[in-house]
C-alpha cells in the first residue's frame, strides 16, 4: 500500500529533524541535543516539532535505531568476507561517521534508557559474527571462559553455535571495538603507529589453532 502525501511529508520532516540532530551531536555531543533549537532550524515552533518526536529520548531512540540498522545491514552484506573482512567493514563504517558509532558504542547518555527493540537490532550484528566464527571453528582446547559460556549464552539469542565459537565472536567484538574506540577518540594520534597493523595482529590471535 502506497503512502499518502501526508505520510510522505511527515517522513520527510522526521528525516530533516534527524539530520539536524546529527549536526548538533557532531558539534556538541548528545547531552546538548535540543529539540527547541532543532525546531528553529526547521522553521517550526517547539510544540509543532513535538508532533514528530514526542520527546528528546524518542528522537535519540530513532537515531540509535537508524545507526544499528545501518551497521547490521552493512555487516550482513559483508558476511562472506570472514573475520578480517568484517573487521575492515565495521571499521570503515565507524570511521565514516564517528558520532554515529559513539552513539551506540560510546558512553551511555545520562538519563536515557533505550527500549528493548534497539537491542534486538544490535543482536543481528552479533549473530553474523557468531555464524562466521562457527564456520571457522577449529579443534581448540576448552578455556575457563569458554566453559562458562556453555551455561551463560542468553546473550546469543538462542544461537546453536558451540561455546568456542561464542567465545571467539565475543573476543572479536571486544578487541575490535577496543581498538576502534581508542582510534576514533584520537588516543593513537601521538603514538605514531599504524592502527591497521594493530587490528590485524589482534585478529590474528583469534584464528583457530
Amino acid at each position: 500500500m502506497s503512502e499518502s502525501p501526508r505520510e510522505r511529508y511527515r517522513a520527510q520532516v522526521r528525516e530533516e529533524i534527524k539530520r539536524h540532530a546529527w549536526e548538533q551531536i557532531a558539534a556538541a555531543g548528545v547531552p546538548a541535543l535540543s529539540l527547541n533549537a532543532i525546531a528553529k532550524q526547521v522553521g517550526m515552533s517547539g510544540p509543532a516539532l513535538y508532533r514528530y518526536f514526542a520527546s528528546r529520548d524518542e528522537l535519540i531512540t530513532a537515531l540509535i535505531r537508524d545507526a544499528y540498522r545501518s551497521l547490521a545491514d552493512t555487516v550482513r552484506a559483508a558476511r562472506d568476507t570472514g573475520l578480517p573482512g568484517l573487521a575492515s567493514t565495521i571499521r570503515d563504517w565507524a570511521r565514516s561517521d564517528p558520532q554515529r558509532y559513539f552513539l551506540i558504542y560510546g558512553t551511555p547518555v545520562p538519563g536515557y534508557h533505550a527500549p528493548g527493540d534497539t537491542t534486538a537490532i544490535s543482536s543481528e550484528v552479533m549473530a553474523v559474527l557468531i555464524d562466521v566464527c562457527a564456520e571457522e571453528a577449529g579443534d581448540e582446547p576448552p578455556t575457563p571462559f569458554g566453559t562458562h559460556l556453555e551455561t551463560h549464552r542468553e546473550w546469543a539469542e538462542g544461537h546453536p553455535a558451540p561455546a568456542a565459537a561464542l567465545h571467539r565472536a565475543l573476543s572479536f567484538w571486544t578487541r575490535l571495538h577496543g581498538v576502534l574506540s581508542l582510534e576514533l577518540a584520537g588516543h593513537f594520534a601521538g603514538m605514531k603507529f599504524d592502527p591497521d597493523l594493530l587490528i590485524t595482529e589482534e585478529l590474528a590471535a583469534l584464528r583457530p589453532r
